[in-house]
């Protein structure tokens, strides 16, 4: 994803560090903000890796694409979210280049990889709906982990790159500013795939889902009191099915709604004036922000992800096979 995709011609700009127009006191507590977001992003991620990870009831092909997502939020709170807050706090960049090429790949490879993990999450609930037995049968942890490593490695191979064809790693950064160089035909490209083409797919399957799951909902309650048992355990497992289907639609919305203010700016903001720039820094932490927000949706819709806080919190998980416990 271009964060902030410009013309080799318009990047460098006069006064790109201007001297600092704000009090002491609002500097500080700027900072203050800034390190509580990044920190907020990084141990809510941190909570939803080892939930995931620790509990073997959460092996599931579902929860393996939250873990990747939230791996990739963590690396945004963790080398992404600091710099560029600090970035829009001293309207000005002051690590250096080496810094600069670095956070553009991770920033690229991070965003990227949740874009395509998203698109995952929605693949992998129009199949659990539509093609119940097929997903049973085909759809195991060990695909899903595959696919996984392969967005991960694709993405990484894709945004290195589109940056280094573009010179991201070989020339010298403007002073005071950090801004990934793409050329016009470079970041139309990057515009299809990696935001036109996931983000089609994710509006597409996700129609596709609650329209299944509205029908679904329709029989069931269609469905007479004297079923049988058998088929009292299907509605529960469709149930279950539509459950979580509609938890991570929320997850999309929240995402989509994130993402839409770069892209917005992307085509309406010019490079004429500071301003502008500014305008693309604050969509852009807009954007990252989606990665703090996660683990709050899970906190508040995901009474797995409750049950796995309440085990971490009072130390149990490092009781002798905590990892069998339920959680569900």
């Amino acid at each position: 994803m271009n964060l902030i995709a410009v013309n080799q011609s318009d990047v460098c700009q006069k006064n790109s560090c201007p001297e600092r127009s704000v009090s002491l006191s609002v500097y500080v507590i700027l900072y203050v903000a800034a390190a509580a977001v990044s920190l907020l992003t990084v141990f809510g991620n941190l909570l939803v890796i080892i939930s995931v990870s620790h509990f073997k009831q959460l092996h599931t092909p579902a929860n393996i694409l939250i873990l990747s997502l939230a791996v990739s939020d963590l690396l945004v709170g963790v080398f992404v979210m600091p710099l560029y807050l600090s970035w829009v706090i001293e309207s000005c960049w002051i690590p250096g280049p080496v810094l600069c090429s670095i956070l553009k790949l991770v920033s690229f490879h991070a965003t990227s990889v949740s874009v395509y993990t998203v698109a995952l999450i929605a693949v992998d609930r129009f199949l659990a709906l539509s093609f119940p037995f097929v997903y049973s049968e085909k759809i195991s942890p060990t695909v899903i982990c595959i696919a996984t490593l392969c967005n991960w490695l694709i993405s990484l191979f894709y945004n290195f790159t589109l940056l280094f064809i573009n010179g991201n790693f070989t020339d010298v950064t403007c002073q005071g500013v950090c801004i990934s160089m793409v050329d016009e035909v470079s970041s139309l490209i990057d515009l299809v795939i990696v935001f036109l083409m996931p983000c089609t797919l994710i509006i597409i399957l996700y129609t596709h889902v609650f329209v299944i799951a509205k029908r679904h909902a329709t029989a069931i309650r269609a469905l007479k009191v004297h079923n049988s048992t058998e088929n009292s355990k299907n509605r529960f497992s469709d149930k279950s099915e539509r459950k979580a289907a509609i938890l991570l639609g929320i997850l999309v919305i929240v995402f989509l709604l994130c993402l839409l203010p770069y892209y917005i700016c992307s085509l309406v903001c010019s490079y004429d004036n500071a301003d502008s720039l500014y305008v693309r820094l604050i969509a852009v932490i807009f954007f990252f922000l989606n990665s703090t927000v996660n683990p709050i949706i899970y906190a508040l819709f995901y009474p797995w992800f409750q049950k796995s806080l309440k085990i971490i919190f009072t130390l149990k998980v490092l009781n002798k096979d905590s990892s069998l416990m339920n959680v569900l």
